[in-house]
């Protein structure tokens, strides 16, 4: 298993950063060799990793080496390069293959040190869902979780993933300049199809929160049809989409970056107690508002039009002038 983190490579990023920055001209292994102040063996061994990470260094003789393209992975080096926040993806973590982003933080979660922490996975072997289900991760898809110590009450848990998913539809709509709804509890589609999802484990101690670790899962570049037929006899799907179907060139990393900057903006609310603004640019999102629902909870089937959702993510729906809160379970739009 390969990893990498933002701070365990300085050599690599010396050389990577080097080229990026005159990438418009070649350079001599010897000019890098004098100006990083590391042997040509080193200059050497860098660009051939560099090379494996799928950058693209042309090299020529007597000429040396030119950077033509970057990576398309989701290297820690590159997420962090210009991030915009204080706190929230400062630390990066990346492997080429884990069981599951999610696994991997909550084993990292009870350091203080890691708080704000980023962990992404190129590959997922045993991904999952909300309520432990199997969570299809297939190529081309955006897998990570992030790591963090929240100074929030513990009644407004619920309400992080609602708030999650908000600032991944904001960071889209940035980004790809689209509109996607919300699905209560902590789903992203277009059009009705799924787009991303949220997952979140919460580690509580004396009745406050010791840690919580986001796990995002994202259709960047996915084969729809592929899932569809993997998935098409799952209870409750509702198909899927991909980013790639929208023609604008919008690279990984930006939206990470951007995703990572939101999410910290709504963590800071959050923190603030300022829950009101969260759930009204929710519900202006929502596709959930409004319609005839069936919720699968663990007290049984319930019917009835949602109408709102609490300050702590609760789904309120309405039936024969009874109101009923939810916090967690199945949900299936029925109709207007």
């Amino acid at each position: 298993m390969l990893n990498y983190n933002s701070f365990d490579n300085p050599g690599l990023v010396k050389v990577l950063t080097f080229l990026q920055t005159h990438n418009t001209e070649y350079l001599s292994g010897q000019d890098l060799s004098d100006v990083l102040r590391i042997s040509r063996v080193a200059v050497w061994k860098h660009i051939k990793k560099i090379q494996e990470l799928g950058y693209t260094v042309e090299s020529k003789q007597k000429l040396g080496y030119k950077l033509t393209a970057n990576s398309e992975a989701l290297l820690p080096w590159e997420i962090t390069s210009g991030l915009k926040t204080e706190k929230i993806g400062q630390q990066a973590y990346y492997f080429d293959s884990l069981d599951s982003t999610q696994n991997q933080a909550l084993k990292m979660s009870a350091d203080i040190s890691n708080n704000g922490a980023i962990i992404i996975a190129a590959k997922q072997t045993g991904g999952r869902g909300r309520s432990g289900r199997k969570w299809i991760s297939p190529k081309g898809g955006i897998f990570l979780s992030i790591i963090l110590h929240p100074k929030f009450d513990i009644s407004i848990t619920t309400l992080f993933p609602i708030a999650s998913a908000l600032a991944l539809s904001i960071a889209l709509e940035k980004t790809y300049k689209i509109s996607p709804e919300l699905k209560w509890p902590n789903d992203l589609t277009i059009k009705g199809k799924k787009i991303a999802g949220m997952l979140v484990d919460v580690s509580l101690e004396s009745n406050k929160i010791e840690n919580l670790v986001l796990g995002v899962g994202i259709n960047f570049d996915v084969d729809v049809k592929q899932i569809e037929k993997e998935l098409k006899d799952t209870p409750n799907f509702y198909g899927v989409s991909t980013l790639s179907e929208h023609k604008k060139k919008v690279k990984p990393i930006q939206l990470i970056q951007s995703f990572l900057t939101e999410l910290e903006e709504i963590y800071k609310l959050l923190d603030s107690k300022q829950t009101e603004k969260i759930i009204s640019e929710w519900t202006k999102r929502s596709s959930t508002i409004g319609k005839n629902v069936e919720l699968n909870t663990i007290d049984g089937e319930i019917k009835g039009k949602a109408i709102r959702i609490d300050h702590d993510g609760a789904l309120v729906i309405s039936k024969n002038k009874t109101s009923n809160r939810i916090i967690a379970g199945d949900i299936i739009h029925l109709s207007k």
